[in-house]
């Protein structure tokens, strides 16, 4: 008999709503020893948690998140609010003996993160942060690529992520744009994706060296809550942007390699410009998001002549990809990353192993924006450990 992973789901917005479709996907895609069971969800009130109870297939429905924290049924504590909620939640979630599954960034600063990590492990629970670009089949088969020396020694990384969802001054103001309920902007959003994805692959960053800037510096206050795709009124009140619209750095990691990433949520003409090549001694990698479905790899020892860059398909001899496609080039989409995210948590649950990024990943990824955020303010070299 299967064994059930209850899970409490706190917030039904975009994100929400990824995690839930990811929940009933699981058992189709990857038939193992555990399912996950979409027990209660928790919403701003009683009557929108039950409507999104209705919509997402979740057992029941709350309008405390605190009453799902509470309540026995409840394995797992799903957090997709926005940003300024995850402490406060995580904590209450690991004060009552639950895993926690948690949307980047893990938390305002660093410091509330590492907070919430020595809270987690102290208490033994599972956590899991929501990189989910980490578990795109292609990332795996790089990572495997590095590991076995496929690359040599790695020399460079160059990462960005872009996008031009936000870079039309009219969209209003949202949460987002707000420092004491989002923190950083672009950097915290899109850029700790970038970060994250450098660390798994090349190791811990050491020492940054940053810029931001807001170039859109108010934007129209819609008459309600606002997200992508909304609209103000012509005539609406106009509000102050409290964080970045892009930031850029270059970096050192542990191991000596440099890199530079940057990131835009005002980059006209880039969708899901999650980009990044490696290079190193005896080859390089090129993978952007907005093709996630293939790699781009060139081996120094090609014969002359035949030298460059090649495509590569993901395929079942990439990670994860065979439980979907017995033959390559069929692709993925985005939410199947949230489909294999939500796979590898239950599983590390009902097997205790081991998850990745939790909690004290997620943390350092939070270090890394704050010391960026440190020297563009103070305009100098900060070693991540200063934060």
């Amino acid at each position: 008999m299967k064994q059930d992973v209850r899970i409490g789901l706190i917030g039904t917005g975009f994100m929400g709503r990824s995690h839930a479709m990811a929940y009933h996907a699981v058992p189709f895609i990857f038939p193992a020893a555990a399912r996950p069971v979409p027990e209660l969800v928790a919403d701003v009130s009683e009557e929108a948690a039950r409507a999104a109870a209705e919509a997402t297939g979740f057992r029941r429905a709350t309008g405390d998140w605190r009453e799902l924290v509470r309540d026995p049924a409840v394995d797992v504590v799903d957090i997709t609010t926005p940003n300024s909620l995850h402490k406060e939640m995580a904590l209450a979630a690991i004060a009552a003996g639950k895993h926690v599954y948690c949307e980047k960034p893990l938390a305002l600063t660093a410091t509330d993160a590492l907070e919430m990590t020595q809270a987690a492990e102290a208490a033994g629970v599972k956590t899991l942060v929501g990189f989910n670009f980490l578990k795109n089949p292609a990332a795996g088969m790089i990572k495997r690529i590095i590991d076995d020396g496929g690359l040599g020694d790695i020399v460079h990384f160059r990462g960005a992520f872009d996008q031009d969802a936000l870079a039309d001054p009219s969209a209003p103001f949202s949460w987002r744009f707000e420092r004491a309920v989002a923190g950083a902007g672009a950097l915290g959003d899109l850029g700790a994706h970038i970060i994250s994805l450098a660390q798994y692959l090349i190791g811990d960053i050491d020492e940054v060296s940053g810029q931001i800037n807001t170039r859109i510096t108010e934007r129209p206050v819609a008459g309600g809550a606002a997200g992508y795709g909304d609209k103000a009124a012509p005539d609406a009140p106009m509000r102050a942007v409290e964080n970045e619209d892009e930031a850029q750095f270059i970096m050192r990691f542990a191991s000596g390699a440099t890199g530079t990433i940057e990131t835009s949520r005002i980059a006209t003409g880039r969708k899901l410009w999650l980009s990044y090549e490696i290079t190193g001694t005896a080859g390089a990698v090129f993978f952007t998001q907005e093709r996630m479905n293939e790699i781009k790899l060139y081996r120094a020892d090609d014969p002359a002549g035949q030298q460059g860059f090649r495509t590569i398909l993901t395929g079942p001899a990439h990670p994860h990809y065979a439980n979907y496609f017995p033959i390559p080039g069929m692709g993925l989409g985005y939410n199947d990353q949230k489909v294999i995210e939500a796979h590898e948590l239950i599983e590390a649950i009902a097997g205790d192993g081991p998850l990745y990024p939790d909690f004290r990943a997620g943390w350092k990824t939070c270090r890394v924006v704050d010391a960026v955020l440190r020297s563009a303010e103070e305009r100098r070299w900060v070693r991540v450990g200063e934060v």
